[in-house]
C-alpha cells in the first residue's frame, strides 16, 4: 500500500509523511480553528457549557493538529513525545469539561436549547468534513492517531450537544447538558489513555 495511506504494511508504521496527508492537516486545522470562534460566541450567547466545551475542543483539536503538523518528519523520540503531550492535554481538557459544566447546571442555570441545537448541527457538519478528509489516515504512529482520535470525537461529541439540546428543551433543566458534558469528558479522558499508551510504546521502543 502506498505510503499516503494511514494502514500500517509490511510492519512500517505510517508517520504522516505524504502530501495528501499534509493537505487533510492543513484543510482540517483551518476548519477547527474557525468553529472554535463560532461555537465559544454561541456557547455564551446560550449560557451552555456542552456549546462551551466543545469550542474548546476544537481550539485544542486546532493546536493538537498543527503540532501534528510541525513533528512530522522529525525523530520518532520527538512525535511520541508530541502524543504524549497531546494525552495529556486531552485528559486535563475532559476534567475540566465535567468541572464546569457541573458549575453551569448548578449555579449559573439552564442554557438556551434552541442555540445549543442549531450551532451543534453547524459544528457536526463541520467535523464530519474533518473525518472525512482523515479517515484514511486514522491508523499510523501516536502522533497520526492522536490526530484522527481527536477528529473522531469531535464528531461524537457534537451529536451529544445536539441531543442535550433536547433534553434540556424537554425537561426545562441543565441536567441533560451536564450528563453530555460528564460523557464528552469520559470519551476525552479514554482517547487519552489510548494515546498515551501507544506514545509511551514508542518511546520505550526507541530507547531500547
Amino acid at each position: 500500500m502506498s505510503g499516503c495511506c494511514g494502514h500500517d504494511h509490511d510492519g512500517v508504521v505510517f508517520e504522516g509523511m505524504s502530501p495528501a496527508y499534509r493537505r487533510a492537516l492543513w484543510a482540517v486545522i483551518l476548519i477547527n480553528g474557525a468553529m472554535f470562534f463560532i461555537e465559544m460566541a454561541a456557547g455564551f450567547g446560550a449560557g451552555s457549557m456542552a456549546l462551551k466545551a466543545d469550542a474548546l475542543d476544537f481550539l485544542a483539536d486546532t493546536a493538537t493538529y498543527a503540532l501534528s503538523f510541525y513533528v512530522i518528519g522529525k525523530a520518532a523520540k520527538v512525535r511520541a513525545g508530541a502524543a504524549l503531550f497531546k494525552g495529556v492535554s486531552l485528559a486535563c481538557m475532559g476534567l475540566w469539561v465535567f468541572g464546569s459544566t457541573a458549575y453551569q447546571v448548578l449555579v449559573l442555570g439552564v442554557p438556551e436549547a434552541a442555540i445549543m441545537t442549531t450551532i451543534g448541527v453547524i459544528a457536526f457538519v463541520a467535523n464530519m468534513a474533518s473525518v472525512g478528509l482523515l479517515f484514511r489516515f486514522r491508523d499510523g504512529d501516536a502522533n497520526v492517531r492522536s490526530v484522527w482520535l481527536c477528529s473522531r470525537n469531535d464528531a461524537i461529541g457534537n451529536i451529544a450537544v445536539v441531543l442535550a439540546a433536547a433534553g434540556v428543551w424537554q425537561t426545562g433543566t441543565g441536567w441533560p447538558d451536564l450528563i453530555v458534558a460528564g460523557i464528552m469528558a469520559g470519551l476525552f479522558c479514554w482517547s487519552s489513555f489510548q494515546i498515551i499508551r501507544q506514545g509511551v510504546g514508542e518511546m520505550r521502543a526507541v530507547e531500547a
